[in-house]
């Protein structure tokens, strides 16, 4: 009997701490039955997971923190009063404890990009993952590591690619390159530039022609784009 009494306590101590240490968590997104669809495969599958809130919008969500502590919280993208990047930011600048995994199904490169900048520990996505996954990026990062779905990260590595492409083919650009593309930036025609640099406008069109064989572009617009969204020419700088 004592042993019996002994051991029924241990188990009882020992599911307290273990409810103690539930990681604790917080959905955000405007579908009810996502939601509901998390909470119900969380609850009945992973005890060690404790969801502590639910908020369909931005607003609430940041009404809910007032009140409610958690580690991390499960962000969508979409939502209908703000977007899943603006509240990270928020995030991150208010809430530094509170980590984000963010669970969407926009996975457009440039949304995966601003996520990234803005220091999120995980991201999945909606249309390829499942309940086993999410559990199991949670704990991840829970435990301080970060946790990308194989889709996501195989974008994430296509970024970085595409990241060390660019500083490579960006090094390699002539002071005489770069300022012709400042200037077909501001408009002028190749005359016009060819007096600006003092050289010919056949020059130019020479120097425009090995940018754009660099970049494996085109036309003049596609290096403007490019140079604009690589900081090679700053806007209102």
């Amino acid at each position: 009997m004592v042993y019996s009494v002994k051991k029924i306590y241990f188990r009882t101590s020992f599911c307290r701490i273990k409810k103690m240490n539930r990681i604790k968590i917080i959905i955000v997104d405007d579908h009810n039955l996502f939601r509901l669809g998390i909470r119900t495969a969380i609850e009945t599958h992973h005890p060690d997971i404790h969801i502590v809130g639910e908020a369909g919008t931005g607003a609430d969500f940041f009404t809910l923190l007032k009140n409610v502590t958690a580690d991390i919280v499960l962000l969508d993208i979409m939502l209908p009063d703000a977007s899943g990047i603006e509240i990270a930011r928020q995030l991150k600048a208010q809430y530094p404890e509170l980590k984000i995994l963010v669970i969407s199904s926009e996975t457009h490169t440039k949304t995966i990009e601003d996520m990234l900048n803005i220091g999120i520990e995980g991201f999945i996505s909606k249309l390829n993952s499942d309940p086993n996954q999410l559990a199991e990026a949670i704990r991840a990062i829970a435990r301080g590591f970060e946790y990308f779905g194989k889709d996501i990260a195989d974008i994430i590595k296509r970024i970085y690619i595409a990241k060390k492409k660019t500083k490579e083919v960006t090094s390699e650009f002539s002071d005489s390159e770069r300022s012709v593309i400042t200037y077909c930036f501001e408009g002028l025609s190749a005359k016009m530039i060819a007096d600006r640099l003092c050289i010919s406008p056949r020059t130019v069109h020479w120097h425009k022609a090995n940018i754009f064989h660099k970049l494996g572009i085109n036309s003049t617009l596609e290096m403007v784009q490019f140079a604009v969204n690589n900081g090679i020419i700053k806007i209102g700088g």
